[in-house]
């Protein structure tokens, strides 16, 4: 899926685009952003309210408080958290992101970065509908998954560990990485709706990711996975 751009300018694929905001701060690719998650040259905010990270956030990214007293229309994340977090390094890089083209919870908090001083503030404005669109699993924390399992009765669960598993959680299905294409289409995988939110866990973060990207490449497009913490924990209490 390719673009052409005029005047002899290189060709530009749906993973070097932005969206092309015209706003204070630039914005980077999902390749880009990619690429730094790998190299962890920037720190990458989540800017959405603790609970939508919790129930899936693009993995390496991290979450603050609210601005206090704000309404949730406005909703803005705390700068000074931002700064805490950075060790009140204004000059570090910064990549925000939060619910794509039409969520202004980035740019704002864009906005009152450079206004605090900071000078190195870019934006992944594409973001969370894209990262997934492009096959991105999301990552949860442990709110995150209760809040799933107790309020999402559609959800299907995937326990990823190879081999025969007797301790599992309960309405887990087993599926481990090399089984993904066979589910395809003896049942486990939901074929008929790839809306379906599915959760991966397995008994490491990275086991887990692994099996959310062989899925979630089979445009699945609402995939996430649980991190290593919260997987021993609820392994161990199997």
């Amino acid at each position: 899926m390719e673009t052409v751009v005029a005047h002899g300018a290189p060709a530009q694929t749906i993973w070097t685009a932005t969206l092309g905001q015209n706003q204070k701060t630039a914005e980077v690719s999902t390749e880009e952003l990619r690429r730094i998650l790998t190299d962890h040259s920037a720190t990458v905010f989540d800017a959405r309210p603790y609970m939508e990270f919790a129930a899936g956030h693009i993995p390496g990214a991290v979450n603050v408080s609210a601005k206090a007293e704000v309404p949730m229309s406005q909703y803005v994340s705390d700068v000074a958290e931002v700064e805490r977090v950075l060790h009140g390094d204004k000059h570090a890089p910064i990549i925000l992101y939060c619910n794509g083209p039409f969520c202004g919870k980035s740019s704002r908090l864009a906005d009152e970065l450079l206004a605090a001083g900071f000078t190195n503030v870019r934006r992944y404005q594409l973001g969370d509908p894209v990262w997934r669109a492009l096959g991105g699993a999301m990552q949860l924390e442990p709110e995150g998954f209760n809040y799933i399992h107790q309020g999402d009765h559609t959800a299907r669960i995937y326990d990823a560990r190879p081999g025969d598993v007797v301790a599992t959680i309960p309405g887990a299905i087993h599926l481990p990485k090399e089984e993904v294409e066979k589910a395809k289409d003896d049942g486990r995988l939901p074929m008929l709706d790839h809306n379906t939110r599915i959760i991966v866990f397995a008994a490491t973060s990275a086991a887990a990711r692994e099996t959310a990207e062989a899925i979630a490449r089979n445009a699945f497009h609402n995939v996430a996975f649980c991190g290593d913490a919260f997987c021993k924990q609820e392994l161990a209490s199997q």
